[in-house]
């Protein structure tokens, strides 16, 4: 059962349950008041309302798992999981596929695959989303397995404490070997685009990048974030006149006959676990189709 076990320090002794939860543990209103309602925070053994006075150095325990449902149809798609605990599970996401169901595509997504898996491994979890990627874009994803570890690992990824980094294969050779792009990205105001623009209203966005591996006409470049845009990556290495192999949206359509979307891959996670804040440095290998669009290059 996935819970958390504390003993109550000393100095909130006459204090109400509600304060040291908020205060000490750092639990959310919205989390306190779903676990209250259902009865599963304790002491001693006991069920208790949130107006209980502590005592001090008493046993506390709040289940964190309930009864929850998604309309989310499960579907038997293999995953490829690079950790797990009670709390958290993440999977390196295979290229063209979407993350979550939308009216465009229905099924056939991480959290149908998902779900399937919670269900044959009998976890009573719904799809927490903790971060996304582009349909076209591969890697790590982190997905909350109850409300508490989706509550702080998405403080902790506002705040800028989850590092994420990735790998982008693209034209031409950075004019440094590493860098750091600080540029603007807005979302145009026009009907049906999803396409981003440099542009002073938008948002500060900031990339840092080093080259990995140069090759004739190309660079393989690793990406590390300190915001979390969207298209961020596209945007900042095209704005710099080196596109990423494959990205037709902010690229060359030509690139489509070599590689069927953006060669660009998240690598690396590097974040504190929600419940013991051990920290976690999960990596994965590139995907066949990058590995091969290198190969082709680098024969150039």
């Amino acid at each position: 059962m996935s819970h958390i076990k504390k003993i109550v320090p000393k100095e909130y002794e006459g204090r109400k349950i509600r304060e040291y939860l908020k205060e000490d543990l750092g639990l959310s209103s919205r989390l306190i008041r779903s676990a209250s309602i259902d009865k599963r925070i304790y002491v001693n053994n006991k069920a208790v309302k949130m107006n209980y006075i502590l005592k001090g150095e008493e046993n506390i325990l709040i289940d964190l798992m309930k009864e929850e449902s998604q309309n989310i149809d499960p579907e038997n798609i293999p995953i490829d999981i690079v950790y797990e605990d009670e709390d958290i599970i993440v999977v390196n996401k295979s290229p063209n596929m979407v993350v979550h169901p939308t009216k465009r595509h229905q099924s056939g997504t991480l959290a149908n695959a998902l779900m399937y898996y919670f269900k044959e491994s009998n976890q009573k979890c719904i799809v927490r989303l903790v971060s996304r990627l582009d349909m076209d874009t591969s890697g790590l994803i982190i997905i909350g397995k109850n409300q508490y570890a989706h509550m702080e690992l998405s403080k902790d990824m506002s705040e800028n404490k989850i590092e994420k980094r990735y790998l982008a294969v693209v034209h031409g050779h950075m004019k440094d070997t590493e860098g750091t792009i600080d540029l603007p990205i807005y979302r145009p105001e026009e009907e049906g685009t999803i396409r981003r623009v440099i542009d002073e209203r938008g948002q500060r966005s900031i990339t840092h990048y080093k080259v990995v591996e140069r090759f004739k006409d190309s660079d393989l470049v690793e990406c590390l974030l300190e915001t979390g845009r969207t298209h961020q990556i596209r945007v900042h290495l095209s704005s710099q006149g080196h596109p990423i192999w494959g990205d037709t949206l902010y690229g060359l359509e030509e690139d489509s006959e070599i590689i069927k979307r953006q060669a660009l891959h998240a690598y690396g996670l590097d974040f504190k676990s929600p419940r013991t804040k051990k920290e976690l440095s999960l990596r994965a290998d590139l995907p066949e189709d990058i590995r091969v669009l290198i190969e082709t290059i680098r024969m150039e």
